[in-house]
């Protein structure tokens, strides 16, 4: 799932990801969110996770909260990530109108344990199905009436978006409570694995957006994976605790 305005803005497109990487049976689903604006493609902004469910099981919410301010990234009613905007970001972080995207397409040069093991056809066709699909924002889809018109960005420029921004910003969802930040906290002790803002190899000086979190931090390695052995904290269960089924998650906003 994506929102993107690649189609009208071809050289200097906004986009926002929520990606699935591939899938190996037995092992956990992993998954990325993405940020690009103003074209800044060379300057990617993943993090990756391990989810605690299986999502082709049920359904699930994946949710992402975009102002002028900031950015938020959910699943079901836990804040994976939350990324504020900074003056140092200049034109990377989004700020032209985007659509909403749902496709699957074949990333088997890097996705699935680094492109280890590409898409296997013989499961082919992929489908991917999606219900209770919500929208809440400022409607300009008469600004833009086609690809390629030389008007687009005039019409872009003359928006006025400020009702919709002050609805959006106004909402619970676009505050992240005590609770929820705790519930953010221990989703990525436990399954963020990569985080670009921690790749000092890539990334020298962190970009400007990033919040350094040492005891975050302590965990990964200077190319921004998980230290070998030292990833999440296992929990210990006692015999007597009925078995937690696997669809539920183990994080959830009101930890």
């Amino acid at each position: 799932m994506q929102t993107s305005n690649g189609d009208v803005f071809v050289k200097d497109h906004d986009e926002l990801d929520i990606e699935f990487l591939g899938n190996l049976e037995g092992k956990p689903w992993r998954f990325q969110t993405n940020m690009y604006g103003n074209g800044s493609t060379n300057r990617g902004r993943e993090e990756r996770y391990r989810l605690w469910f299986d999502p082709s099981k049920e359904f699930h919410r994946y949710s992402i909260l975009w102002t002028p301010t900031k950015i938020i990234f959910w699943v079901d009613d836990v804040p994976i990530r939350e990324i504020l905007r900074k003056e140092e970001m200049n034109g990377d972080y989004p700020q032209k109108p985007m659509s909403l995207y749902a496709t699957i397409w074949d990333a088997s040069s890097w996705a699935t344990s680094g492109g280890k093991f590409g898409v296997d056809y013989t499961f082919s066709p992929f489908v991917s199905e999606f219900k209770d699909i919500a929208l809440d924002g400022c409607n300009v889809s008469d600004s833009f009436p086609g690809e390629n018109n030389n008007n687009n960005i005039g019409n872009y420029n003359n928006i006025n978006c400020s009702v919709s921004d002050q609805f959006l910003m106004s909402n619970d969802y676009s505050t992240i409570s005590p609770k929820q930040a705790t519930a953010m906290r221990r989703f990525r002790e436990r399954y963020m694995y990569y985080s670009y803002c921690y790749d000092t190899i890539r990334y020298s000086v962190p970009p400007p957006e990033c919040v350094i979190v040492t005891a975050e931090k302590n965990r990964f390695r200077d190319t921004g994976r998980l230290k070998f052995g030292g990833s999440h904290p296992k929990v210990h269960k006692t015999r007597k605790r009925r078995r937690r089924n696997r669809s539920t998650p183990v994080v959830s906003a009101d930890l």
